[in-house]
């Protein structure tokens, strides 16, 4: 390469580094440079609401026991699969068989005495009506008779009585039967097992709550971010808005999802007011874990195609030496931006609507696109002086 063609490529690439950092603008006397400006232009504004949050299965399901025992068997892990009906532990059943067996015995004992009862009854009433002809042809005296109904009405009380031992033995024998049927601890949903709390040969006790003894996540491809939204954000968030995460393990990878609830219950902490914002996320390639921790942005409105300006041109403030003559020192209220016009100042007043932190919408006001808004003022006029490195004179 020659060093003609050097030179020019050398003057190219520094021709746009100065185009891409900003555009300087001189005083025209060729002194260091006044002001630093940006375009407007138009474009998408995003406003959002930022939040963090922790992804969670969306059904959880806590499987505990009713009776306490030792654990004999376990059939599930950490991150097994299981179905509906699956038997994942199994409550050593010994006490629990002795229990029934008891149970069934005086289930026996009490249908033999319903029978006994039973029979004693029919023999009383056989006597009562054979004693009451008798005593119609004067031939027992009436206290015979009496006896004999006396005995009926006995009689038939103890048979209610044998019905209801009967029913109440029954009773306990169901119950041992349902211990028993507690003993084996299955899976009350398909899923997978994310927690398992217990090991062989554990005792576990179920007197006063019921332990937890597996955490079954109902379906993994299905998860759901909890996120906290503070008060003065949670009046833009509303059911259905399209929602953009990430999470730690994948930094690179914007993952999304959509608002699904908005709950009204607060929660204070130190007198700082939040809400709890319910986010679904579709997780079919399973990479999302429970636990993760959500850095939420939720997309509160979108405005395609609009005049917008750097937010840093709505909070640059002219300084007094640099105003136009005739303005100078005039009070200005409402948004504005200052134009350059000509290597001229001019202030615009504007009405602004969406921002998302780096832009601003121009709703109304005299303001064009490709405008050159001031966003700094610079040398000595300016809060520091930025490194442009080698200065291009326009």
């Amino acid at each position: 390469m020659t060093k003609g063609k050097k030179t020019l490529a050398i003057f190219v690439v520094l021709a746009l580094a100065g185009g891409a950092l900003a555009l300087i603008i001189h005083d025209g006397k060729g002194k260091e440079p006044k002001f630093r400006t940006e375009t407007a232009s138009k474009g998408v504004i995003k406003s959002t609401v930022t939040a963090t949050g922790t992804v969670n299965p969306v059904t959880t399901v806590l499987v505990g026991t009713q009776v306490s025992g030792t654990i004999r068997n376990i059939y599930a892990d950490f991150n097994s699969v299981v179905r509906k009906g699956q038997l994942l532990a199994l409550i050593d059943p010994m006490t629990f068989e002795a229990q029934l067996s008891e149970a069934r015995a005086n289930y026996i004992s009490a249908k033999a005495d319903q029978d006994k009862a039973a029979a004693t009854l029919a023999d009383a009433k056989r006597t009562m009506l054979r004693n009451k002809k008798l005593l119609s042809e004067n031939l027992i005296a009436q206290s015979d008779f009496d006896t004999a109904e006396t005995n009926y009405e006995t009689a038939r009380a103890a048979v209610e009585a044998a019905k209801g031992q009967v029913s109440q033995t029954e009773a306990a024998m169901k119950f041992a039967q349902t211990n028993l049927r507690y003993t084996r601890i299955i899976s009350p949903v398909n899923g997978t097992v994310v927690a398992r709390n217990v090991d062989v040969g554990q005792t576990v006790a179920a007197s006063f709550q019921t332990p937890t003894l597996f955490s079954v996540a109902r379906d993994l491809r299905k998860m759901q971010i909890d996120t906290s939204v503070d008060e003065a954000d949670i009046g833009s968030v509303r059911k259905g808005q399209a929602v953009e995460f990430t999470v730690d393990a994948y930094p690179e990878i914007t993952f999304r999802g959509k608002v699904s609830q908005v709950r009204i219950n607060p929660t204070i902490v130190q007198n700082v007011v939040t809400y709890d914002v319910v986010v679904q996320v579709d997780n079919n390639d399973l990479k999302l874990k429970p636990g993760m921790t959500a850095n939420v942005t939720i997309i509160t409105a979108v405005k395609r195609d609009a005049l917008r300006v750097p937010n840093a041109a709505l909070r640059f403030s002219m300084p007094e030496a640099l105003q136009p003559g005739p303005r100078k020192a005039a009070k200005r209220y409402g948004p504005g931006v200052w134009v350059l016009e000509n290597g001229r100042p001019r202030r615009v007043a504007i009405k602004t609507g969406l921002t998302d932190g780096n832009y601003t919408e121009v709703v109304s006001g005299d303001l064009s696109e490709g405008a050159r808004v001031i966003v700094e003022a610079l040398g000595k006029y300016g809060a520091k002086r930025p490194q442009f490195g080698p200065r291009m004179m326009l």
